[in-house]
């Protein structure tokens, strides 16, 4: 049941991520025309729908849920508020998705499980990268250091209930066959890949990440 639930959640994550990139590659190509990065949304959207059938296989069946929300401040304008969607999707969910499927590539799971989560690493790699590619032509054009404010909210959104109190269920290793992080596997892969790769690639662009850092360690200290 565990694993059939966490399959289900993701096909839900699946679908909304292909709604979103679709809009965003409108949004962008509104304002930059001559960013390659609408291309790689269309693509990316097209890879999340593929994705999404993976996922509702390893679930057992159509999984219903999931749309496109526009997650971005009501007083950010069009453009910052397509950055700050982008982010979020990209630099930091994808992101830790990308980490999250190398974690599982790493154990022995079972070979069709293993099969569908080589596919979703090698996209996943590449709709990362779409995001750091348009925040680096939107720093050359925006001032991106509103954006240091906003990233504990991008956090919450991407962590869901990693650090919340979980069953012992939840935190069996057994799960690693069936492609499931463990809960405390999953907090430390989520805290490493903070550390290691976001807040890194965030303070290239001038982006503070100071409230990001406080918001996880109030997250890590609870979920002691």
């Amino acid at each position: 049941m565990i694993v059939e639930q966490a399959w289900a959640f993701r096909a839900r994550v699946e679908r909304e991520a292909s709604l979103r990139f679709a809009r965003l590659a409108g949004e962008i190509l509104s304002f930059d025309p001559e960013s390659p990065v609408p291309a790689m949304m269309r693509k990316a959207a097209e890879d999340e729908g593929r994705h999404l059938s993976l996922c509702e296989e390893l679930a057992g069946g159509p999984v219903a849920g999931g749309a496109d929300a526009r997650i971005a401040p009501r007083s950010l304008g069009p453009r910052e508020a397509a950055l700050y969607e982008t982010v979020a999707a990209c630099c930091i969910t994808e992101t830790e998705s990308v980490a999250t499927v190398t974690s599982l590539l790493s154990e022995d799971a079972v070979p069709r499980v293993r099969e569908v989560l080589h596919e979703i690493a090698r996209d996943e790699v590449g709709h990362s990268q779409m995001g750091w590619a348009h925040l680096a032509r939107e720093a050359a054009f925006l001032e991106v250091s509103f954006l240091g404010r906003w990233i504990p909210s991008m956090l919450a959104g991407a962590a869901g209930a990693t650090f919340e109190p979980f069953d012992a269920a939840l935190d069996s290793a057994e799960l690693l066959r069936y492609g499931v992080l463990p809960i405390s596997r999953k907090r430390s892969t989520f805290a490493q890949t903070l550390l290691e790769v976001v807040f890194p690639g965030l303070e290239q662009f001038g982006i503070s990440t100071e409230p990001a850092l406080a918001w996880l360690n109030t997250q890590r200290t609870k979920a002691r």
